[in-house]
């Protein structure tokens, strides 16, 4: 049976102008449709600048309700184009009440729900938990016209908790909008092992679940802050099906065999053998000897 699927990626800058960027993001969906893309992922809070750097109160004026405007103009054109658009939003749930959210829109611009960020990050330059209420929806799959996809968001790439509860819901694809980067402060050498981190970590996640993975990343410079870009495609045994450029805007198309799944996870089959009876001692923030 085919089960080949055409993902897009979408790399980009973003400027302090939200309609600017939604209407960017809006005209690159369109070219990785032109392109055959078949399910598009956009990168992390694509319509703003990374407000993150700072703690801000003035940033919650770029917050939305999910459903809302930027979800609207994306379903129309999910519905045009006949594409799936996974779409990371900053969500104002309620008064004072706020989450980093990803909405996924069918082919048929239906809305078919929102996942919201579990990991929630506090560091210098990324100071989320000023903006962001931890997610209470779990973790979630969405039955897309093209495949059954599982979205986590950037700081839960560092998680094999989080993929793993993913795939065993049925995920055939993770896909991890991004945005993450070099101190303009750091060494060439410290840059370099913290995108290899980044980019391995994520590799893993798709060998030990037997799925493909999808890390979508922003490009450009920001507040001493160079998003690395990197965004990268990897099969379900770790290989690298494509690599992006670290400074440039791009549109990566790919085909994916979501059929090779089951030939890696029977010859691997690591699924098959987990000790879920031994697993308890998991759920403890850490294992003291006491």
């Amino acid at each position: 049976m085919n089960k080949n699927v055409k993902v897009g990626m979408v790399q980009m800058s973003c400027t302090s102008n939200k309609q600017e960027n939604l209407d960017k993001a809006i005209q690159k969906v369109r070219e990785a449709a032109a392109k055959g893309a078949q399910i598009i992922c956009l990168q992390e809070l694509f319509t703003s600048l990374y407000f993150c750097d700072v703690e801000d109160y003035d940033n919650f004026k770029l917050a939305e309700s999910i459903p809302g405007p930027s979800t609207d103009a994306l379903q129309k054109v999910a519905a045009e184009l006949g594409v799936v658009i996974i779409a990371s939003l900053f969500e104002k749930r309620a008064e004072g009440l706020y989450h980093n959210t990803t909405a996924v829109l069918d082919a048929d611009g239906a809305y078919l729900g929102k996942y919201r960020k579990m990991h929630i990050p506090d560091d210098p330059g990324f100071y989320e938990k000023f903006y962001f209420t931890p997610g209470d929806l779990g973790y979630k799959v969405f039955k897309t016209k093209f495949a059954t996809i599982g979205v986590l968001i950037c700081w839960d790439q560092w998680y094999p908790e989080a993929a793993r509860i993913t795939a065993l819901m049925g995920a055939e694809i993770l896909f991890y909008p991004t945005a993450i980067g070099w101190a303009n402060t750091q060494d060439e050498a410290t840059n370099t092992e913290q995108y290899n981190a980044w980019q391995t970590i994520q590799r893993s996640h798709a060998v030990a679940n037997g799925v493909h993975v999808v890390s979508v990343n922003r490009v450009g410079e920001e507040a001493g802050l160079r998003f690395w870009g990197g965004s990268f495609i990897s099969n379900p045994f770790g290989s690298l099906i494509y690599k992006a450029s670290h400074d440039d805007e791009e549109i990566i198309v790919e085909e994916l065999d979501l059929a090779k799944s089951d030939n890696y996870r029977t010859h691997w089959p690591f699924l098959r053998d987990r000790r879920i009876d031994s697993y308890q001692p998991i759920v403890k923030r850490y294992i003291d000897e006491d």
